[in-house]
């Protein structure tokens, strides 16, 4: 079954001129490079004697913050112009954040999208944001979806969602590519310089690839630990797998916890909402559900069980703010 694909999107206001963000008169926003770190009073993690570090990725850039700005860079060294093709879910940030980089260099986009039976519904607010910025959408079945990590079928979703002989470059599902993990490993540099202070570095994991790079950049004495977003058991292969293209083998102190996931990529729980809001309310900042929220709750959780120990400060990677920003 061929996919589902939009028609190319007009340029936003063509008429007249543009700067590269798309939006007239404003140059596009430099990256906050390194992020800031803040340290919060939590009571989660002060009754069990461990501090909490907040390394605010989130504020790197305006439309493309945390991790993604990380992961999209050297894909915005090397598209030279071509169709940049990626994939993501309904709600994919993913999928956001590339359709803003292209927005704001110039370079046209097109998002692979799981979900035939999407093309005839609405658009909701995250797809509706990546067409408002270019991005041209074309859905494909569920199943096919699933085949995409199969050369030959990725190359004729490709093909069929950009065009035949268009020149790309193209991006996995959540920019984990090995190019990626190595920009990531900047993020763990710049931990590295906290290694008295914060021994722990934690991040939420989708597809592994942040996780896998910022381990590879701690210093020796430190770890990372990585909190699976999705349910399934796998993501600790993944993360390995990456690191193996990236560096070639095994690189830093890492593990990955599959118990806070909370039923799967999106989903939540009472408990879940419960203790973002009480985080939200103590220490006026929004946080994140799909990544951020499951890494509080799950280092919280940790650190309840005494899994580190006291004295210990723990560097949580806010890798995204809530979507829409409030």
């Amino acid at each position: 079954m061929s996919i589902r694909r939009d028609p190319v999107p007009p340029s936003p206001g063509a008429s007249e001129p543009r700067a590269r963000d798309g939006r007239p008169g404003h140059e596009p926003a430099r990256p906050l490079l390194p992020s800031p770190v803040r340290e919060l009073r939590e009571p989660a993690f002060e009754r069990y004697g461990v501090r909490l570090l907040l390394k605010r990725d989130d504020l790197i850039h305006p439309d493309i913050p945390g991790n993604k700005w990380r992961k999209l860079a050297p894909v915005l060294d090397t598209a030279d112009g071509r169709t940049v093709v990626t994939f993501g879910g309904a709600w994919s940030n993913h999928l956001r954040a590339t359709a803003a980089a292209g927005r704001l260099l110039g370079f046209p986009t097109v998002g692979v999208v799981r979900g035939e039976e999407l093309a005839g519904r609405p658009l909701n607010a995250s797809l509706a944001r990546c067409r408002a910025d270019g991005m041209r959408l074309a859905f494909v079945s569920r199943a096919r979806y699933r085949r995409k990590d199969d050369p030959a079928v990725r190359d004729e979703l490709v093909a069929e969602a950009a065009g035949a002989g268009q020149a790309v470059r193209v991006v996995p599902e959540g920019g984990s590519d090995a190019a990626a993990v190595r920009a990531c490993a900047v993020l763990g540099g710049e931990l590295a310089a906290l290694r008295e202070d914060a021994p722990v570095a934690g991040v939420a994991c989708g597809t592994g690839g942040t996780l896998a790079g910022l381990a590879a950049g701690l210093a020796p004495e430190q770890r990372a630990v990585g909190v699976a977003v999705l349910k399934g058991g796998f993501l600790g292969a993944e993360v390995a797998a990456h690191q193996r293209a990236a560096f070639g083998g095994q690189r830093g102190r890492w593990s990955v916890e599959d118990g806070f996931h909370h039923g799967g990529y999106a989903r939540s729980s009472p408990e879940l909402e419960r203790f973002a809001t009480a985080f939200e309310q103590r220490h006026g900042l929004p946080v994140e559900r799909a990544y951020v929220a499951k890494l509080l709750h799950g280092l919280a959780a940790l650190a309840a069980d005494g899994r580190f120990r006291r004295g210990t400060a723990v560097a949580a990677v806010v890798t995204g703010p809530p979507f829409p920003r409030a």
